[in-house]
């Protein structure tokens, strides 16, 4: 008796172990399974539905400023310029190149001509010389000569710190005219420059298309006091990550909050790749970048001709 019930014992035993066993093997798929879908998941950020109400969209689009003030602490207007002469003159020659492009080129026309009433008086075929390398260097020789002759004959020579004389000045627009405002005056404009429209659109902060337009559904989402720090955040975030052909949507640091998540890149390392100026490890855009840029480990352009 005593040796029957010991094999039955044993037999007992025997059989959860095998049952055990058996099921030790079947866990290990469901548990890679159920990773490879939160790996999905996790390159997949929600979307903001498509219906969103007036007081989701502003909760959002304050949110992404704030995230991108953090990412960009330092983000500043990236033309080269000592005055609000210069300001003007510099990004009236950025239309249709790249601010360092125009960075490079500056140097050498402020030297010549320091004033307003230098560049009026200038001879405009040697402005078009130095002016060549920014593009349609003739119609922008004729619009920083005008508006320096404005400037002289109607405003003694100094730039105006309003919008409705800025924009009476020769080649230069609302655009423009922000960009002076905000950054050699202090007063509150937004910057609606390609990178700004793209970006904006892609949030569905706006539908609209026409800047004027763009420049008033985004400002009514922020307070005024916000809107020039805005433009830069905005700008730098378009030139560094959110690209207009392949944007680095794996390296966003918005992605959640985007709803055009995954028009571009989406795998974090090939994301990485895509990154420019600072967040790649290339100069930036100025030449002479505030201290706090250089801080945050951007580099400086290099002088027009170098390397």
């Amino acid at each position: 008796m005593k040796k029957a019930t010991a094999a039955a014992k044993s037999t007992a035993t025997v059989k959860p172990a095998a049952t055990k066993k058996a099921a030790v093997k079947k866990v290990p798929p469901s548990k890679s399974k159920k990773a490879e879908a939160a790996a999905v998941t996790a390159l997949k950020p929600p979307k903001p539905p498509r219906d969103e109400s007036r007081t989701a969209l502003v909760r959002r689009a304050r949110r992404i400023n704030r995230e991108l003030a953090e990412v960009y602490p330092y983000a500043h207007p990236e033309l080269d310029f000592e005055n609000p002469f210069q300001l003007v003159v510099a990004t009236v020659l950025s239309a249709q190149t790249t601010d360092l492009r125009v960075n490079q080129t500056t140097p050498g026309l402020f030297a010549k001509y320091p004033t307003p009433e230098d560049l009026a008086a200038a001879d405009p075929e040697d402005v078009e010389e130095i002016l060549r390398p920014t593009g349609f260097f003739r119609a922008k020789t004729k619009s920083v000569i005008g508006l320096s002759k404005a400037l002289v004959e109607q405003f003694d020579g100094e730039v105006p710190g309003r919008l409705e004389d800025l924009v009476k000045l020769p080649g230069v627009g609302r655009k423009t005219a922000f960009v002076v405002l905000g950054n050699a005056f202090g007063r509150p404009g937004i910057t609606v420059d390609t990178h700004f429209q793209r970006l904006v659109r892609r949030w569905r902060w706006t539908e609209a298309t026409e800047p004027d337009k763009i420049e008033a559904d985004v400002g009514a989402l922020f307070p005024k006091s916000e809107w020039t720090m805005l433009s830069h955040h905005v700008i730098f975030h378009g030139r560094r990550i959110c690209h207009a052909r392949k944007p680095a949507c794996g390296a966003c640091p918005i992605a959640p909050l985007c709803p055009a998540y995954g028009e571009g890149e989406t795998d974090p390392e090939k994301a990485k790749k895509l990154l420019k100026y600072e967040k790649g490890g290339f100069p930036g855009q100025r030449l002479n970048p505030p201290q706090a840029y250089l801080d945050a480990g951007g580099r400086p352009a290099p002088p027009l001709g170098a390397g």
